[in-house]
């Protein structure tokens, strides 16, 4: 397969892991678990972390790191849901995971979103300026905060809801 159509197929899996996380972290808050929109995050996050590996590269990049700490993240969230079923402290853990994986993917998107949209590239060429510093900071706030709230208030109904 050509760089170009490997580039577009973990490109659209990253989109579609993106837009399918919003509703499970919503119902992490609502104490609810969809499981077609968890299972389509979870294979789509899955997807890109492990297609991430696939782009041509010489040594362990920043992005490698982070795909690989997505992928134990992952992993953790799965074993959380589909072995203990959140129960313990697996529910905290499950939460928490859920919320950081979509975080991972929200980053990359972010420094992806600073290398390829002019406007923004014009705003930080190298990605070591404030205006990245400051997007990836307040991101990394609001999903530290997202991820504390859900694994306080995520109680589902019994842990056959999972």
């Amino acid at each position: 397969m050509d760089l170009s159509t490997f580039t577009t197929i973990h490109t659209a899996i990253s989109i579609i892991a993106i837009i399918a996380g919003i509703p499970v972290i919503y119902g992490l808050f609502g104490a609810t678990v969809n499981s077609f929109w968890t299972t389509l995050f979870l294979v789509t996050a899955v997807l890109t972390s492990a297609t991430g590996f696939g782009f041509p590269f010489n040594g362990v990049l920043p992005s490698h790191v982070v795909g690989a700490i997505a992928l134990v993240i992952l992993a953790l969230v799965i074993v959380a849901r589909y072995v203990f079923h959140g129960a313990g402290p697996w529910r905290w853990i499950y939460a928490a995971g859920m919320v950081f994986s979509l975080y991972f993917l929200v980053f990359v998107a972010i420094a992806q979103a600073f290398m390829k949209v002019p406007a923004l590239r014009a705003l930080a060429p190298t990605q070591s300026e404030l205006p990245f510093a400051l997007s990836q900071g307040l991101t990394l706030v609001i999903f530290v905060a997202l991820s504390i709230a859900a694994s306080k208030t995520f109680r589902p109904s019994s842990a056959d809801a999972m």
